[in-house]
């Protein structure tokens, strides 16, 4: 069985690829072969778009409709005219299409709406069974969005459904339900499975390792319309943190998931950071590929990030860790796994309480119990939603001989 994988895998945020290489290898361990297919088209890490942070910053300053009709209507010429006939040719012998994980099922300026539609377009055109995994469901649908998404999976003949939270389930069932569209089960987030899949790095003797993963206050503001968060405030409690921490002797492994802000803001502060911690501050440098990414993580005894994944593939590896709010997406997952306690509102938390819950995080660690449970519902869930593919090609198959 040959099942194509439609996801973001080549973002320059990692932690996109990250989950759709663990999606790809444990769909493998099934015994299908897999096919990547990227819903920007991208086919190698490392093609971010160019002026990415100045078109989000051009973004977040133009009225929303503007914002909608502008971005709907050049992506709907990109996906008409490039993306669809790409789409076309790599279903070609497939035998099933997986789309997930990832925040998928979100609307920002109609992207993954208008993606997502074009793309299961042509699996619906050419009969391709569809399992949904894995993927968050955000409740920012505009209208239209609303509109293509229902489209999208309506006209789709689709076996399995799981999102990878309760909240997401519960958005999936109260917009997508009504419309005929089979109501979802939930899963893990398929990045769980990192520390099977990718090879732990030997954490180096010395103090604690703290991972401190930073991300642009602009890409914060933009997919989520909270203008609330400042740069310069940020910046400066990030100073008293990492202050603190070296003061405690920690080792402050300064890094990001790849976004090219994220790069670019980590290069701007820096010296600020390395300035407060002296010589125990280091900066991490970008990384090439998910597998990068989660050995560094793997080598750290404790991580604090806004990006999602970035916690994930923490707790994948069994690492403590704690996750600075920003979008229901993180505290979903924190909840998920029963570590709600764990989330902190960066920048207004006091660095004291921040740096406390910190040490509880390193003398705690992970339950064992938990998560190898975890782990384990993640294997059995993919190998369902690969199960659910067989009646389809039961029925497909004698449809094949009579041609």
């Amino acid at each position: 069985m040959i099942v194509g994988t439609l996801n973001v895998k080549y973002s320059p945020n990692l932690g996109d690829g990250l989950l759709a290489e663990c999606l790809e290898a444990e769909l493998r361990s099934t015994g299908v072969e897999t096919r990547s297919i990227d819903l920007a088209g991208r086919t190698a890490y490392g093609e971010g778009l160019k002026h990415r942070r100045a078109i989000l910053a051009l973004l977040e300053h133009a009225p929303g409709i503007v914002r909608q009709i502008g971005v709907g209507a050049a992506l709907g010429f990109t996906v008409q005219r490039r993306l669809r006939p790409q789409w076309r040719e790599a279903f070609g012998g497939l035998d099933a299409i997986v789309l997930g994980g990832g925040n998928l099922l979100a609307d920002a300026d109609l992207n993954f709406p208008t993606k997502i539609d074009g793309a299961l377009a042509e699996a619906a055109f050419a009969d391709i069974p569809l399992g949904v995994y894995g993927v968050g469901v955000s409740d920012n649908w505009s209208r239209r969005g609303q509109v293509l998404f229902e489209r999208a999976f309506a006209d789709s003949r689709i076996t399995h459904v799981a999102v990878r939270d309760e909240r997401s389930k519960a958005i999936w069932d109260r917009r997508l339900g009504p419309a005929g569209v089979p109501l979802a089960q939930v899963c893990p987030d398929p990045a769980v499975l990192a520390g099977r899949h990718f090879p732990a790095v030997p954490k180096p003797p010395g103090p604690p390792r703290i991972g401190l993963g930073l991300t642009d206050p602009l890409a914060l503001r933009y997919h989520t319309a909270d203008r609330s968060v400042r740069e310069e405030a940020l910046a400066d409690w990030m100073v008293e943190l990492v202050k603190a921490m070296a003061a405690k002797g920690w080792q402050v492994c300064l890094f990001t998931n790849g976004s090219p802000e994220d790069r670019a803001y980590l290069q701007k502060v820096a010296p600020q950071l390395q300035a407060a911690g002296g010589e125990v501050v280091s900066v991490t440098p970008a990384f090439s590929t998910p597998a990068d990414l989660a050995g560094f993580i793997s080598g750290l005894d404790l991580v604090m990030a806004h990006r999602m994944h970035a916690c994930i593939a923490a707790y994948a590896y069994a690492k403590p860790h704690i996750g600075f709010a920003w979008d229901e997406k993180l505290r979903s997952f924190f909840n998920a796994v029963g570590r709600d306690e764990f989330v902190a509102d960066a920048g207004r938390i006091p660095v004291s309480d921040l740096l406390a819950l910190a040490a509880r995080a390193l003398a705690e660690g992970i339950a064992p119990g938990p998560h190898a449970a975890c782990v384990g519902r993640a294997r059995t869930e993919i190998a369902r939603l690969v199960a659910s593919f067989e009646p389809a090609r039961a029925i497909d198959a004698p449809m094949v001989a009579a041609q």
